[in-house]
């Protein structure tokens, strides 16, 4: 994997703690947070992907990508935690959404190695989230240098974060207009 963004980040690969009473997570990182992911959860991580814009879709979607033969829908991390979302390629997961037996992809800055987490490791949301991040985050795990914050991706399918009613207020301008 040449592209810089697809790097292992001396995340440790193992927090002693037993296979039967471990979950094995995929990091990543959009802007400066890390965040896990069930590797269970994840299908596939497509390299430097560049998504193709749809018009007056919401912001968080940014765009879809060639997979399969078909097009997969991508859902931006960054635009969902307030962030700007940048320009360019960056690494697509894509994510099976267990309700309708589709699947999605989740667009990051980069991807990491694998980290194994106790399942007891898991700690839960503060309460003093807003409710934006609640409705994201899954709970955190504390890492030697950071905390590790763990996305469910049933939390991020697009057709639930338009459900919420969180994130679907900005729509992308078309033709200098905003709808």
């Amino acid at each position: 994997m040449s592209d810089a963004r697809m790097q292992s980040n001396e995340l440790p690969t193992g927090l002693g703690v037993e296979l039967a009473d471990s979950l094995s997570l995929c990091s990543l990182r959009a802007g400066p947070g890390l965040f896990g992911i069930d590797t269970r959860k994840i299908r596939e991580v497509l390299g430097a992907t560049a998504p193709q814009r749809v018009p007056l879709a919401p912001e968080h979607i940014s765009g879809v990508v060639p997979y399969r033969g078909g097009v997969l829908s991508t859902v931006c991390l960054r635009v969902l935690l307030g962030l700007e979302q940048l320009p360019g390629s960056h690494c697509v997961l894509v994510l099976d959404d267990e309700d309708t037996d589709e699947h999605f992809g989740l667009l990051v800055d980069w991807v990491g190695a694998v980290v194994t987490m106790g399942l007891t490791a898991l700690e839960a949301n503060p309460s003093a989230l807003d409710p934006r991040s609640m409705a994201l985050f899954d709970g955190a795990y504390r890492m030697p240098a950071e905390l590790m914050v763990r996305l469910d991706p049933q939390r991020l399918r697009p057709s639930r974060l338009e459900e919420s009613g969180l994130f679907a207020a900005s729509k992308r301008e078309f033709k200098g207009e905003k709808r």
